[in-house]
């Protein structure tokens, strides 16, 4: 009988090695190139986790450094009333800017916090500028009218039905604003003469940031 040798045969010089199974070889190739791409997926979403988290984290940073240098530098004030709903609503507590008109005077339209008639034991009031110091101000069929011509709507509200001392010429000093609630049926400001002209030097600061919590925290909607 002839001898079985089972040991492995020696590979002579010369002799070509075996081939792989192609088959083998694609299904590793496979797999490596599955693993690599999994890996390049995992790595892009890693990176747009941590792009979405930093974005997160600088805007509460720039949100808490703003209230933070109001509440050192600046105050809060609780609205009372609906003389400037809907901009702000009754009970809002609102943080007021007093640097801003440290480096320039009221613009027309800011909304202002101040004390009617320089008065300490009154409420804070808040309302909306509408004629600056020098102008000459009027109510007219419902409109404001500033040095003979209409003022821009959006600075107060529609048809304004009581004009109070406005119904004549108003003439302000160099040191006095007209200021009106955006709810004019309901608010007490320069047309009455409780209110009157506001004084520069009875201007606490610009309203500007609704600091209770809900769905109207946040800067104040023009």
């Amino acid at each position: 009988m002839q001898d079985l040798n089972f040991r492995k045969k020696r590979r002579t010089p010369g002799q070509k090695p075996r081939r792989q199974m192609k088959g083998k070889k694609l299904r590793f190739d496979d797999r490596r190139k599955k693993l690599y791409f999994e890996k390049k997926k995992g790595r892009k979403r890693a990176v747009s986790i941590r792009r979405a988290f930093l974005f997160l984290f600088q805007a509460v940073l720039v949100c808490a450094a703003a209230v933070l240098l109001v509440v050192f530098f600046g105050y809060r004030v609780s609205n009372a009333g609906d003389s400037m709903s809907p901009a702000l609503k009754n009970g809002d507590v609102v943080l007021v800017n007093r640097l801003i008109y440290q480096i320039k005077g009221p613009a027309r339209g800011d909304i202002i916090v101040f004390r009617p008639g320089g008065n300490e034991n009154t409420h804070y009031s808040i309302k909306r500028v509408v004629g600056l110091p020098g102008e000459t101000v009027q109510i007219i069929d419902g409109s404001v009218y500033i040095d003979g011509e209409e003022a821009e709507r959006d600075i107060y509200a529609a048809d304004i039905e009581y004009a109070g001392t406005a119904e004549e010429p108003v003439e302000l000093g160099e040191d006095e604003y007209f200021v009106i609630g955006d709810n004019t049926g309901v608010s007490d400001d320069s047309r009455t003469e409780d209110v009157g002209n506001v004084r520069v030097e009875d201007i606490c600061g610009e309203a500007w940031f609704v600091a209770n919590f809900g769905e109207d925290f946040g800067f104040i909607r023009d």
